[in-house]
């Protein structure tokens, strides 16, 4: 049984599968495109009630308010880790991975913990204030972020360059209603601001990645081919501080400016931006920054393995944001437990569909996998209790070569390697 627990209003698309027998069933997610694929690879589902289900894809409400009271059997499978939040909370992120960074740095040295340098420098409001106070004043005229360490969607996010903007909006001088009750309950975040992004076309855009976890320990986690950049509506610039549609990339945010066209959208596929930047920078340059950028994801995990709280029935698409400066340096902005998989055009759509199609994949309800793969689908395994190389790296390079398993905004030929990676049950014919 399938049980589909998350809030949000429906996706702009939904698609209907034909089971085996010719009977059409669908079954459409809220707040998520259809989960009709599903019958696809033969996992014969039906909506269930709250007590009776075998894989829950859930909200994180529903998984604090249950997953303590719940008893799962051996084969039943959610879509969280019990505290994901160590990660996907922007407080509880930095301060693991600081920790993680001075753990590297006592263990393995300067040069080794300089390896987890990929986040800006952020403190948590009210806590940390006076420390914040004191990096503030050593760079006057900066500017900095404030975020709501839970929230996402761009909501309550703010820039500003002067410590009265602070007071005043503690004072309540500049918070709506809503935000008033909400700082009474919440921490909040003060990050100093990326002010050189990489700019394509004047405009501001950072990434969207796709990592899946299936175990902390051992660690065992796949980044997926697909994913995309999304790009600010208006053009980049600092004298405009108060400007939401310059500085926030959130297509949340975007979709509501007056001049966006939801047939355009604001969003690049990954391998178009891969060809873009290598047309612009060369192969050797961006094949660097795509190494960096896998380093972001290997230590952001790292820094929480030891407090995940593992469990074999929990796995977790982890949705990373990633920005860009202008000298290709990558910038780990926040991770998000539960990334948005609302369709916001037909090719979006397409591409969550495929992205949660293939995360079934390897969940693998069925038992099809062997558990020896290193890529099924669109997700290529890149960590497995260590660094996992490529077949072709180690047969012509040797092992003085190894070549990391990762292909984020390459060829995504997810179909055929599905086919000749998954044998078709008993009776079902090949597609």
């Amino acid at each position: 049984h399938l049980k589909l627990q998350t809030a949000g209003p429906k996706g702009a698309y939904s698609s209907q599968k034909k089971k085996e027998g010719g009977e059409r069933v669908s079954a459409v997610l809220l707040h998520c495109v259809s989960l009709c694929f599903m019958l696809a690879s033969c996992i014969h589902v039906s909506l269930c009630s709250d007590s009776d289900w075998d894989f829950n894809w859930c909200d994180v409400g529903w998984l604090r308010e249950n997953f303590d009271h719940s008893y799962m059997e051996e084969h039943v499978r959610i879509c969280h880790f019990r505290n994901h939040y160590e990660l996907t909370r922007k407080n509880l992120m930095v301060k693991n991975l600081k920790r993680y960074r001075k753990t590297l740095e006592r263990e393995a040295g300067r040069l080794e913990a300089s390896k987890c340098d990929f986040f800006p420098c952020t403190f948590v409001l009210p806590s940390e204030y006076h420390i914040f106070v004191e990096e503030f004043k050593r760079s006057p005229g900066s500017t900095w972020i404030m975020k709501p360490v839970a929230r996402s969607q761009g909501k309550g996010i703010f820039l500003f360059r002067k410590l009265k903007d602070i007071i005043d909006w503690k004072k309540d001088g500049s918070r709506s209603e809503e935000q008033k009750d909400e700082a009474q309950v919440e921490s909040y975040v003060a990050q100093r601001y990326i002010e050189n992004p990489y700019l394509i076309a004047g405009r501001k855009f950072d990434l969207r990645v796709y990592v899946l976890v299936t175990s902390y320990i051992p660690l065992k986690a796949w980044l997926y081919r697909d994913g995309f950049a999304r790009f600010s509506n208006t053009r980049f610039s600092l004298s405009s501080i108060d400007d939401q549609y310059v500085h926030l990339t959130n297509v949340a945010v975007q979709k509501t400016s007056p001049d966006y066209d939801p047939e355009k959208g604001c969003k690049w596929q990954m391998q178009q931006l891969r060809q873009y930047l290598t047309a612009k920078h060369g192969f050797e340059t961006v094949q660097t920054l795509f190494k960096e950028i896998d380093n972001i994801f290997i230590r952001s995990l790292l820094s929480v393995q030891k407090t995940i709280i593992n469990d074999k029935h929990c796995f977790e698409l982890y949705g990373y944001d990633i920005l860009l400066d202008q000298d290709l340096k990558p910038w780990l902005i926040e991770v998000n437990a539960s990334p948005s998989l609302t369709a916001s055009s037909q090719e979006d759509y397409e591409l969550k569909y495929r992205l949660l199609e293939d995360t079934l994949h390897i969940v693998d309800m069925e038992g099809r996998l062997t558990g020896k793969e290193k890529r099924v689908g669109g997700f290529d395994l890149m960590w497995n209790d260590g660094p996992v190389y490529t077949d072709v790296g180690l047969e012509t390079l040797g092992s003085s070569c190894l070549v990391a398993n990762t292909h984020l905004g390459c060829v995504n030929d997810r179909q055929k390697q599905l086919q000749q990676l998954l044998k078709p049950f008993p009776g079902q014919k090949r597609t």
